[in-house]
């Protein structure tokens, strides 16, 4: 378990033992776990392709501690309201609320044969919600992080990402990618990661010292954004069926090369072949931005995250007029290296590489801009590379 000093988060930690302590009793211990941007990599996770996030400055905290009972208790400091569960229950039933991410991870834990104690536990997150930040792999990771310490038990960081993962897909219900709960683990403060989500081989990359990660929320989340992820998904697994009739070493589309796409062109049927396109080609584009930040080609970086953008919203078409207008609207700025939708799309955010100097005049014209269009007030949010999850104190 990684323990990091509490300089810096003392005023923080001191209100989360008020809170912890006007709703249980004992000393708690304090982890955190933080949020996630993709800079490049869309929709490629579930694809067993290529990623290239970085964990950001927003984190979801949680204090524990051991209790007498035989039941997790659990509360969170926004919504106040406090939730228990056995120890240990045979038919887990979801509630369709936050609790349901700290109750995967505790049963996927119990199925992994490391047994909760009685635990205390309050949930404080500074993760924006709904905004494609990863507010729910942030809160599974710190989660885990805590159940495991007062158990006394470890567990490897690859082994707790893809334990958190099932928590999602087979508790939560959602069919996530391991990406998310990988980069709140394995952070590191002033680098993003290439993440090969099939291997879960990565290496760090350096981002500049005089580059910020300034992500602009849309404040819209469409209505289909839940039921047109799902649909991306089985497109693609219909895909790999298609082309796995043809070639039997194709497990995933992460297997087509570029080169092999105009060979599969007419073997596939729209809107599957746009689908595969937008995967191969975005694979593809994440190791050239990799070699373009070791090289410190900061330009041919940006260039890649709008040629991204444009493959999300005409190959994959999960952009909508929102997100198109951030872009647009960054794009020309001085000071901004690229631009790109973020997430999975229908809504959420945008990711722009800005310059330090020039963060507070992209904000100023984004926001503007933004608001003259759509009669919306964005979000936005200024953050650099974070390291990952630790117990902090």
């Amino acid at each position: 378990m990684q323990v990091e000093q509490s300089t810096g988060f003392e005023d923080l930690i001191q209100k989360l033992r008020l809170d912890f302590h006007s709703h249980f009793e004992g000393n708690p211990r304090f982890f955190r776990a933080p949020g996630r941007v993709n800079l490049i990599g869309e929709h490629t996770d579930y694809n067993e392709g290529l990623v290239m996030p970085a964990a950001i400055g927003f984190d979801t905290w949680v204090a524990a501690a051991p209790s007498d009972a035989a039941e997790l208790a659990v509360c969170s400091a926004q919504q106040r309201a406090k939730a228990t569960f056995p120890a240990a229950e045979t038919n887990p039933r979801r509630r369709g609320d936050w609790t349901d991410y700290v109750r995967g991870v505790q049963v996927q834990l119990e199925r992994a044969g490391i047994r909760s104690r009685g635990v205390n536990m309050l949930v404080d997150g500074h993760v924006p919600i709904g905004a494609g930040l990863s507010s729910s792999a942030a809160i599974e990771v710190a989660t885990a992080v805590a159940l495991l310490d007062v158990a006394g038990s470890e567990l490897d960081s690859v082994a707790i990402a893809r334990l958190c993962q099932r928590a999602e897909n087979e508790f939560v219900g959602a069919r996530c990618g391991i990406m998310d709960q990988f980069t709140s683990l394995h952070g590191q403060r002033g680098r993003a990661i290439l993440l090969d989500c099939r291997s879960l081989e990565y290496r760090p990359l350096p981002l500049p010292n005089g580059v910020k990660l300034v992500i602009c929320n849309t404040m819209v989340r469409h209505s289909l954004a839940a039921g047109e992820y799902n649909a991306r998904r089985a497109e693609c697994e219909a895909c790999v069926r298609e082309l796995s009739a043809i070639d039997s070493g194709i497990r995933a589309l992460r297997d087509v090369s570029e080169d092999e796409l105009p060979g599969v062109a007419e073997k596939v049927p729209e809107p599957l072949m746009r689908r595969l396109r937008h995967v191969v080609t975005e694979n593809a584009r994440v190791l050239r931005a990799g070699k373009a930040l070791e090289s410190g080609d900061m330009k041919g970086l940006g260039e890649f995250m709008y040629e991204s953008h444009v493959s999300l919203r005409d190959d994959y078409q999960v952009s909508c007029r929102e997100l198109d207008l951030m872009v647009e609207l960054a794009d020309g700025i001085p000071g901004v290296i690229g631009a790109r939708m973020t997430g999975g799309g229908f809504g959420g955010c945008t990711i722009n590489l800005v310059e330090r100097n020039a963060v507070d005049g992209f904000v100023e014209e984004v926001s503007k801009g933004y608001q003259e269009k759509m009669s919306i007030t964005p979000e936005i949010y200024v953050t650099e590379a974070n390291d990952g999850a630790a117990r902090v104190g």
